[in-house]
């Protein structure tokens, strides 16, 4: 079976003194979280659509959707301390509701990505026949420099690198295997889902992302995202 996640789990402390949580606020005609969720909601594909909510928020969350959407695969759950706690939240639900099989995978996404596209979904969910893990990426436009202490040690290639967006996608079984056998400490640095992949020896393939696919975080980010919402209802 194919489950999507919408992590929902932050307060956005980065986005300034806001009363609601940055996945809340609105974005041009509706929160930013709905236009997200229309997205995978567009997606037959889905068996499940797991949306992962700080505990405060929950309820919040599922009268909204109740207002917005009509998609009976939506699920409200708590989300975790860290991401890969809220990752495997969603597999546990998983695991408990519907028990879990080797084919089963796992679409991982920001909510406060609302520009995914069902094309970037759909192949995500194609390259998860072929890979254990996919990554959603864009190439490096500028050039890449990595430093220590201050100081520049390396200039990588710049057509070898790209810039991580989500959907990030796992096979679920591989994950739960290795994150099982992680310690507390490693499960602390390896924050990215597709870091605790590579740890387990899987090849991750890549999908292409779009410019567009922004991840809102700050004010500015929401600033633009408003921009490219209103042209997009230009062009409808």
């Amino acid at each position: 079976m194919i489950y999507a996640q919408v992590m929902a789990g932050g307060i956005g402390s980065r986005m300034g003194h806001t009363e609601l949580p940055k996945q809340f606020l609105n974005l041009a005609d509706k929160p930013i979280i709905i236009h997200t969720l229309e997205k995978f909601s567009l997606a037959p594909e889905f068996d499940k659509i797991i949306v992962s909510v700080h505990p405060q928020w929950m309820q919040y969350a599922r009268d909204l959707f109740d207002k917005y959407l009509d998609d009976d695969r939506i699920v409200v759950i708590q989300g975790g301390a860290e991401r890969n706690d809220t990752v495997m939240g969603a597999i546990n639900y998983v695991e408990e509701n519907f028990g879990l099989t080797e084919d089963d995978v796992l679409v991982m996404h920001d909510a406060v990505r609302p520009f995914i596209s069902g094309r970037i979904l759909k192949d995500n969910i194609e390259a998860a026949a072929k890979y254990k893990a996919v990554d959603t990426v864009i190439g490096a436009t500028d050039t890449i420099v990595r430093a220590v202490d201050g100081e520049i040690v390396e200039i990588p290639v710049r057509d070898e690198m790209y810039q991580g967006q989500t959907p990030q996608t796992v096979n679920i079984q591989a994950f739960q295997a290795q994150y099982n056998e992680m310690s507390e400490e490693e499960r602390l640095i390896l924050s990215d889902s597709i870091k605790v992949m590579l740890l387990a020896g899987h090849k991750v393939g890549i999908v292409d992302g779009d410019e567009s696919n922004i991840k809102i975080t700050r004010p500015y980010d929401l600033r633009i995202a408003n921009i490219i919402a209103q042209e997009n209802l230009d062009v409808k």
